[in-house]
């Protein structure tokens, strides 16, 4: 099977052998993508002059209604995305779920929230302000879309979710979208846009898909259009940079690499409610979609005093946790999504290791059930501790895009802060602490 790229209004197969889409847990080839070929100039200004064009004849709750029919269509689809996620993401139902339930639950929220709206083509923002002493001049702002497009280019782990959460609102503000999704997760988005076009639900050149390789796409955007990019940081200042996007000023919003972090407060004594709670969400956090998400908790910041007590609860969740093919139903955790994001897991725990001990896992010849590892991309949830945050390095530095976290000592809360500010990841926690004031001193510190 090729994927074929939905541009200017028609499907058109990109030249060449094309990339290829494979099943994670068993490394059969399910698909191929090109982009080759594909005149992507073109694609852009057809959306533009068409596909925007038609948009913007719309009202918001019009354009909310064909958003309301695009989750209804979605919805109707909902086991065959299921289908193609297992064998495309190798992910379980859990993992499946959260991304292709996610993004018709967004779908829907935006249609509702698009009929909300004034029935207008124009939203009014804030109220009248006056411009003279007697009111005789007044000004009044007002939002309108932009006579530009939108592209969205996405990352591999969420190729449903990812693709709704952009285009819905994209689409409710009458902006024609170009989504190029990442290659190796590719045939889920194809399938969702395939089934979006068939339903007749949107005009020509309000969606397009391109499949495989971006090319030259970035070469034909303008002032009007705006870029919104999810993946790797290092991708993201070649976006950024890029000379065409530099020259034009084109509108780029980044969604790049993170490491997020969780607080255990100094109250939470080992086995107390907020304690189990806090190990439930770092095993939670660490196998849903095997670690593969930007919100996933990758530092783990604990009081030194519960340091040992939190490796050894969290060591005994994850040894329950069956990891193996998802077509096992007793598997609660599959593989990442191929053996180059394996790798790629390998050689980041690697760069941990130097400054943290292995608390649990990271053995590379563990048994997946089901699976044959040499075939298969899994990573075995891993547990690292850091005793000393402040002289480490890598722990705030490298993220590690798969089932791993690694616990951090602190001392005090100004140790903590610290911490808190070193790495990628944002400077608000997640805190769990039932101490408010310990909380609070520490939000506004941080903040």
């Amino acid at each position: 099977m090729k994927l074929l790229n939905y541009v200017s209004g028609l499907w058109k197969e990109g030249s060449g052998l094309g990339e290829p889409l494979v099943d994670p847990v068993t490394g059969e080839e399910l698909a191929r993508a090109s982009s080759h070929g594909i005149d992507l100039g073109g694609a852009l200004s057809f959306a533009r002059s068409q596909g925007g064009v038609a948009l913007r004849t719309l009202s918001y709750q019009e354009r909310a209604g064909a958003l309301a029919k695009i989750a209804d269509v979605l919805a109707a689809n909902r086991d065959e995305y299921f289908r193609i996620s297992l064998l495309n993401s190798g992910a379980t139902q859990a993992d499946a779920s959260f991304d292709v339930d996610g993004g018709i639950y967004t779908a829907k929220f935006y249609a509702k929230a698009g009929l909300a709206l004034a029935d207008g083509k124009m939203l009014k923002e804030g109220s009248q302000a006056s411009l003279s002493k007697t009111g005789v001049f007044a000004a009044q702002h007002f939002l309108a879309p932009t006579q530009g497009a939108a592209v969205f280019i996405n990352a591999f782990n969420f190729p449903a979710w990812g693709f709704c959460e952009k285009a819905a609102p994209a689409l409710l503000s009458g902006v024609p979208i170009v989504i190029k999704p990442a290659t190796p997760t590719a045939w889920l988005t194809h399938k969702m846009v395939e089934d979006i076009v068939k339903a007749g639900v949107l005009p020509p050149g309000a969606l397009s898909i391109v499949c495989g390789s971006a090319r030259d796409l970035l070469d034909h955007v303008r002032e009007e259009d705006v870029i919104s990019f999810t993946g790797s940081a290092d991708t993201a200042a070649r976006v950024r940079s890029h000379a065409n996007v530099l020259r034009r000023s084109v509108r780029v919003n980044i969604e790049a690499d993170s490491i997020n972090s969780a607080v255990l407060g100094p109250d939470a004594s080992p086995r107390s409610d907020v304690f189990n709670l806090f190990v439930k969400e770092v095993v939670r956090e660490m196998t849903l979609k095997a670690g593969q998400k930007c919100t996933a908790i990758r530092r783990v910041f604990v009081p030194r005093a519960h340091l040992r007590a939190l490796g050894d609860a969290v060591s005994e969740k994850l040894v329950q946790i069956k990891v193996g093919n998802p077509r096992n139903l007793e598997v609660r955790m599959g593989p990442v999504v191929n053996k180059a994001q394996q790798s790629s897991c390998f050689e980041g725990l690697a760069s941990l290791k130097n400054e943290c001990s292995v608390v649990f896992g990271n053995d590379r010849q563990f048994q997946p059930l089901d699976a044959d590892p040499e075939k298969a991309a899994f990573v075995q949830p891993t547990l690292l501790s850091c005793d000393n945050g402040l002289a480490a390095h890598a722990v705030h530095d490298v993220e590690v895009f798969g089932p791993a976290a690694t616990l951090i000592a602190y001392d005090t809360p100004n140790d903590l802060i610290v911490l808190l500010r070193r790495g990628l990841g944002s400077l608000v926690a997640s805190i769990f602490s039932s101490d408010a004031p310990f909380t609070q001193q520490l939000v506004v510190a941080v903040a």
